[in-house]
């Protein structure tokens, strides 16, 4: 009658766990990352190409092939564009890089 909302116990189980979920999802995608992958991140989002990365990083080809693919999957973004953009948002690059 006061406007008050309230949750049964079941419901507030679901509710909390959503909660939950969102937050781990929130907490930062990036501090998820392993340093490597971060590495690799920013080098992709300055434009670099797999071979590139390998090069710098002093590894093979398909080392650089394989934390590229656990990136994409670790933030569930699946283009060079959106990756940038996501780097760019953290504040791993900048636009002027």
């Amino acid at each position: 009658m006061r406007g008050e909302k309230f949750l049964s116990s079941a419901v507030s189980e679901h509710v909390v766990a959503a909660c939950l979920k969102r937050l781990d999802k929130e907490q930062t995608s990036l501090e998820r990352l392993a340093p490597r992958q971060r590495e690799v991140l920013q080098l992709v989002a300055e434009g670099h190409t797999t071979k590139d990365i390998a090069k710098r990083l002093s590894i093979s080809v398909k080392t650089a092939e394989t934390y590229r693919g656990e990136l994409v999957k670790a933030l569930d973004i699946h283009d060079i564009a959106s990756l940038t953009r996501y780097a760019i948002r953290v504040g791993l690059v900048s636009v002027d890089t």
